[in-house]
């Protein structure tokens, strides 16, 4: 597979020096509002916003958990300028630091306190969700193969509820939508040719997102299509609105409490699902490295290989899918997808510079547009290859 250029960002005017220079000020901005974190927090966090845009790359210090393994992740990069590493890599890192800048791993008070925690719980308990929860109740007269299609829909738009995305986005949505890439029928056929597999879903966001994709796995378990789902999440806070095992627990809950009788049945059979053992929430602290998954350790790829199908959701994950690289729109998705060990479905709305798999008059049409399509969210793409 021959490799594109890495994406930085240190190119004036693009998305990745955006999300440096523009939209982690305002993130910061919001979370010491959110939270009230004392002195050494507060000031812990505004150095490193003015580390990443001026600063260089630094280790983790000795007594981090996971410096041993940052140590390896960064091997090349410690004393690089933050612009000048991979943009994928640098801004993992940067999430990274803010942990530890708001101390979530040094013992005190605010240890183990997710950072993003009032953003997550803010749009949770939101009345968007109660609308989004009673519009289950009318997709149960649907004929099953318009439901199926309907929940693959909305675990796809879904991707949308991106808090990290709506700091600069804006909370009016992302208007128009426009589906670039659709593979959904070959999706549905990789979970027949391996009817009652086990199914990897490996989420994106918290929140607006993670209640679509639970209510798809709930349909993937009742209807027989999978076995069992193995839902992989992030060990700890990471890119703002990334689902953790707390997180799933607080969806369940949601869907539980829900008025909408349709809603509360799907939490209901998802909670004895987990209970069970056929719905099994994971994690592996490679969910969190600033590397692609074909560099994944031999234990995960053993994990999915053994899939019938494995679902990356979101824009976070196709970058590590496909390498965060400055890929033609119109390489084949199969080049840069074809390492991953199992048969790999992408959901994921744009929003950020890379994409693959798109013909040419769809690319045209785009770039005839005249706007920044790549990054708006306005567009997505269902994307597999079942050769895995």
């Amino acid at each position: 597979m021959s490799n594109a250029p890495v994406i930085r960002s240190d190119v004036p005017g693009s998305f990745a020096r955006g999300v440096f220079h523009e939209r982690h000020p305002e993130l910061v901005r919001r979370l010491l509002a959110a939270l009230p974190y004392g002195p050494g927090e507060r000031a812990a966090v505004e150095r490193l916003l003015v580390e990443s845009t001026t600063g260089v790359l630094e280790p983790l210090g000795d007594g981090a958990p996971d410096a041993a393994r940052w140590e390896e992740w960064g091997a090349g990069l410690w004393g690089t300028p933050w612009e000048e590493a991979p943009f994928l890599w640098a801004e993992s890192y940067f999430y990274r630091r803010l942990l530890d800048a708001t101390g979530y791993f040094r013992p005190g008070a605010w240890q183990g306190v997710d950072p993003f925690a009032p953003f997550k719980g803010a749009e949770l308990a939101g009345p968007a969700v109660d609308d989004e929860l009673a519009a289950l109740g009318g997709l149960d007269g649907l004929p099953a193969a318009r439901r199926a299609e309907a929940l693959l829909s909305s675990a796809l738009w879904g991707n949308r509820a991106d808090l990290s995305f709506q700091l600069t986005a804006g909370t009016g949505g992302p208007g128009a939508s426009d589906l670039v890439a659709d593979d959904s029928a070959e999706l549905w056929a990789a979970l027949e040719r391996a009817p009652g597999g086990r199914v990897c879903v490996v989420a994106d966001n918290a929140g607006r997102e993670l209640l679509p994709d639970l209510v798809l796995i709930d349909h993937l378990l009742a209807a027989g299509r999978a076995a069992q789902v193995v839902l992989h999440v992030k060990p700890q806070p990471y890119f703002v609105s990334d689902a953790t095992p707390a997180d799933v627990l607080a969806a369940l809950q949601r869907l539980c409490a829900a008025p909408e009788p349709a809603a509360s049945a799907v939490g209901e059979r998802l909670w004895e699902a987990m209970a069970g053992g056929t719905l099994v929430v994971r994690t592996h602290p490679f969910s969190c490295a600033p590397l692609p998954y074909a560099d994944m350790p031999e234990d995960l790829r053993a994990e999915f290989a053994g899939a019938a199908l494995t679902i990356l959701k979101g824009d976070l994950n196709y970058r590590r899918l496909v390498g965060d690289r400055r890929w033609p729109p119109t390489t084949r998705f199969a080049e840069t997808a074809g390492y991953f060990p199992s048969p790999v479905a992408a959901l994921r709305t744009l929003k950020s510079d890379v994409i693959v798999g798109l013909d040419a008059p769809t690319v045209a049409r785009l770039d005839g547009t005249g706007t920044a399509w790549r990054t708006s969210g306005r567009h997505a793409v269902v994307q597999v290859h079942g050769n895995g």
